[in-house]
This record gives structure tokens, sequence and C-alpha cells, in this order.
């Protein structure tokens, strides 16, 4: 069949598609802290005939045969993941974050079992909690106090709560993370009462790998689960680490066949890609982004935003959050910064009562993404007018939209990543993308 004799649905796919890559990567300032984009390499071996493929099992142990390359590329991944997180024991195969905590989950607590995790208003995820991954393995949920001052666990607390609960494990890291959990203290009173310790690496994992974040099993984490798209600029998917090999074995036993069973495995070539890209320039990017974010939060504090962690120097991590209840609250700034070609997320603050999930008083933002297009602190200050104009000044978000996307402009090439023409690799099967 003939383009012109192609059903109109076809057409209006294509188009939309189009649409979306055109606004999204030319057009707009991506601030969700929970994505990132591959660079050009990692794309292109993403975009192979492994897509198209199914795997079972470990590498060398398949239930499936055609697969000597992807256990090849699987092998070498995991290495360089090793390399990387300087740890013995790594899964590639929990296609996200998600699954790699609901398989680690599984193992270190039986149905009715305990876990003690950090709050909801310290940044647990939804996977943490009974509303998710523990609520669905039917694991009780337990939740350490709050330190509303230091915007953090209470370690106090906590620690007597651990030592009264005795659960089967206690979970660490979050999705709205400004400061680090306290781990170390709580890692050493969860392992005096027999109890393991996870650490949700989601959003920190390439602040970690780049070495400007504390390395969790330094601080005494058993095992490290993470997604490997945020901060870590790899292709969506999750991964669980640990040099505990009791631990890891039962758990690696769990992903297949409980959780996954093909594990999408054009990821792994990008994964590995990735990982090799922050082994050279990990250290440089993961100093960039903290710079930015700290330069973003103090710009946004100047041009008179509130901005959430003041006296505690604002944020330590990607993420700066933003009050925005006088304004309107989070969902209302959220569109109006959308409409203004800049993308954020509305987000439950600690004083939102949990009900407010659908219009919350903050929002959250990244700048990880933004940073791997080459921004510094000064782009970042400009970043931060955008919003006074949008939020303070009460500007039409549509005029504004024209000043985000000619400043955009000048940022359209991926950096710290290897400078490789990918059209000129003869080897590699790529699929090319549409253009309009």
């Amino acid at each position: 069949m003939k383009i012109g004799e192609a059903p109109n649905e076809l057409m209006k796919i294509v188009e939309i598609t189009g649409r979306h890559n055109k606004w999204r990567t030319t057009e707009t300032l991506n601030l969700i802290p929970s994505e990132n984009v591959m660079s050009p390499l990692a794309e292109a071996v993403y975009f192979t005939d492994m897509m198209h493929r199914y795997a079972e099992g470990k590498p060398r142990k398949r239930y499936y045969q055609g697969l000597p390359y992807v256990d090849e590329i699987e092998e070498l991944a995991m290495d360089l993941m090793s390399r990387l997180f300087k740890v013995k024991f790594v899964d590639l195969r929990p296609v996200s974050g998600t699954v790699a905590n609901a398989a680690t989950f599984r193992v270190l607590a039986p149905p009715g079992g305990k876990a003690v995790v950090a709050p909801v208003q310290a940044g647990a995820h939804v996977s943490h909690t009974k509303f998710g991954t523990l609520g669905a393995l039917g694991i009780k949920h337990i939740e350490m106090p709050f330190d509303r001052e230091n915007m953090n666990v209470d370690v106090d607390k906590a620690s007597k709560l651990i030592e009264e609960v005795k659960p089967d494990f206690i979970v660490m890291g979050g999705s709205l993370y400004l400061f680090p959990h306290p781990l170390k203290e709580l890692a050493e009173v969860a392992h005096s009462v027999g109890a393991k310790v996870v650490y949700d690496a989601a959003h920190v994992l390439g602040l970690i790998a780049g070495k400007r974040w504390r390395d969790p099993f330094d601080a005494g984490a058993d095992v490290v689960t993470s997604s490997t798209h945020k901060t870590f600029p790899g292709p969506q998917g999750g991964v669980i680490l640990s040099n505990n090999e009791e631990v890891f074995k039962e758990i690696s036993r769990t992903v297949f066949p409980w959780f996954v069973s093909n594990h999408h495995l054009h990821r792994l070539p990008a994964t590995a890609v990735t990982a090799l890209e922050m082994i050279y320039f990990g250290e440089q990017y993961a100093d960039q982004i903290i710079r930015n974010a700290r330069a973003f939060a103090e710009a946004l504090h100047e041009e008179g935003l509130d901005v959430v962690g003041e006296h505690l120097g604002f944020t330590r991590s990607h993420q700066v959050v933003l009050n925005v209840r006088k304004y309107g609250g989070g969902a209302k700034i959220a569109q109006l910064l959308e409409e203004a070609n800049i993308i954020v997320n509305k987000n439950l603050l600690p004083e939102d009562p949990p009900e407010a999930v659908k219009d919350p008083s903050g929002i959250r933002t990244g700048v990880q993404e933004m940073t791997r297009y080459g921004m510094k602190e000064d782009d970042f200050r400009e970043i931060a007018r955008f919003f006074r104009k949008v939020i303070v000044d009460k500007k039409d978000p549509k005029e504004v939209a024209k000043e985000v996307s000619e400043f955009r402009k000048e940022f359209m090439k991926i950096h710290y990543t290897f400078d490789v023409d990918v059209d000129k690799i003869p080897s590699l099967y790529k699929i090319p993308y549409i253009v309009l």
C-alpha cells in the first residue's frame, strides 16, 4: 500500500508522534526530576533488532534460542555496572525501579512481614508504601517519624521505632529528595535487630556514580534498587545491586519468573553505553548537576519565589522544590508553566494532607536533563527569570513560551558522552527516527 492510500489513522499516528518529538526535544525545558535523555550512541544501540526478541532466564541459561549476542551484551552491561558502582552483583532484568523493589521486598519479607520505610514527607516512593508494592505483597508498612525542621527522617525516633518493631527490612531513598537520608545511622540500628537495609537510589544513581552522593553500600545498605533513567541517563529500566551473595541470589531467582518474563533486551546495550559514559564523564556531569541545582534554587529565591529548604541550603540533590500555594497551587502553576513550554510536576509538600494530591502546594523540578544538554549556572538563572514572569508577574504563558523556545535552541547537543558519529558505524543496524 502506497502512503497516499494509507488510512487516515496512520498519518495521524505519525503526525502526533512527530509533534511530540519536536515539541519536547527542541522547544521545551524539561525539568521533570524523574526523566533524562540518552546520548545518540545509546539511542542507536537501543533502536536495534534486540527490541523484537525474547529472553527468559540469565545469560547462558536461557529458555529461548537465538541469544548468543544478547548473552554477551548482558554480561558486558552487568560488568560495566559492577565496575561503575564497585559492587559484586548486578541484575539488570527488572524493567523498572518499582519491579526491582518488588523482587527485593518479596524476598526480604513474607506476606504479613514488616517494613519500616522513610515517611512520605521525606520523599518515599509509592512503591515503598501500602498504597503500592508493599501493599500488593501484603507486607505491613510502618512509617518512620518525620523531622519537619530538617525536612528528613527523625533519626532518634526512627531508631527507637526500628528497635521496637524489629522489621524484616527498612527502606531509605525517595522521589522528593532534596537532602540525603540518615542511612548510616539507621542501617546500624536495623542490622542490630536483624533487619536488612534497602536503599532506593532511583533519583540519585547518577550522582552516586559521579561521586557527588554518598555510596549507599559504604553507609550500610544490603541491597540497592534503582531505575536507570533519572540522574543516571540511560534507557527506562531497573537494576538491583548488592554485595551480599546469599541475599542477591535469592532476589535474582525471584526476578524471573515472579516479576519479569522477557526483560526488554534493547535496554541492555543502551544501559552498557550509559554506564561507560558515566565511568568516563560521570564525575563532571554529577558535579555540574549539583552546581546547577544550587544556582537554580538561589536564583528562584532571588526572583521572589518560595523555595523549599532555604534554611538548609535549598538542596543537595538534582531537585529544587517550590511552594506555590499563594499563587494558586501546584496543579495550576504546573499547567501555566507547561503553556510556557516549561515542564515540571505538581507535588505534595510535607505540610500538605494526603487528600491534596490532586492539587498540592508544591512543584518539583530537576536539573539533570537540561544539564545534559549543556546548561550551566547562568542558564538556570535565566530559567528562574522565566518562572518569575509566569508565576509572579503573571505574564501570558504563551508569550513566555516564545522566549523559552528561542532560548532552548541554544541547547540541542547532548554532553558528557563520546563524540561518535553513529551514522558511520557500518555494523550497526539502526531504526531511524521518523522525520516529518
